[in-house]
């Protein structure tokens, strides 16, 4: 039996470190937990806020760290996805945002709710070709928007390097 169709807004976020890596989250589809991937952090957009708010509240709802709406870029990437996830069938319209992050201090998942805390288990450091490399991406579009958001942090020669 197919899934409902959902269609939701995004606010999406790529931290990137000094070394040119984006902080990803590992998880699955509840109803297939053996298929995992990596995603970006980020959530749908709620009545009245703006994407980029989205994105911020998302970095301390969703990991526990602190950044501001103004701490991020303007949008790097754009794009609209369908993803099967629970009992829903996804149509997610996603603006993605960058911002320089290095201290994960704090990091922590205590705050997500129920159906995320059931469906991620950790935060990871990598690079656009790594994750390439791995297959283990959640679309095809998330390594050019991490390597958008490199360039976007720490400028064209280190996203290169």
């Amino acid at each position: 039996m197919p899934r409902p169709i959902r269609k939701r807004t995004t606010g999406r976020v790529l931290p990137v470190n000094a070394a040119g890596e984006v902080l990803l989250l590992h998880g699955w589809d509840p109803a297939k937990p053996a298929k995992t991937y990596w995603f970006s952090i980020g959530g749908e957009v709620e009545h009245g806020e703006f994407h980029v708010e989205a994105a911020a509240r998302e970095m301390r709802v969703g990991l526990g760290i602190s950044v501001r709406a103004a701490d991020l870029t303007a949008p790097i990437a754009h794009d609209v996805v369908e993803f099967d996830f629970g009992m829903w069938h996804l149509v997610q319209d996603q603006t993605y945002f960058a911002t320089r992050l290095d201290d994960l201090t704090g990091l922590s998942f205590d705050a997500q709710e129920g159906l995320e805390r059931g469906t991620i288990d950790e935060a990871a450091w990598w690079t656009p070709d790594a994750l390439d490399a791995d297959g283990t991406a959640a679309n095809d579009q998330l390594t050019q928007h991490m390597r958008t958001a490199v360039r976007a942090i720490l400028g064209e020669a280190q996203e290169k390097a």
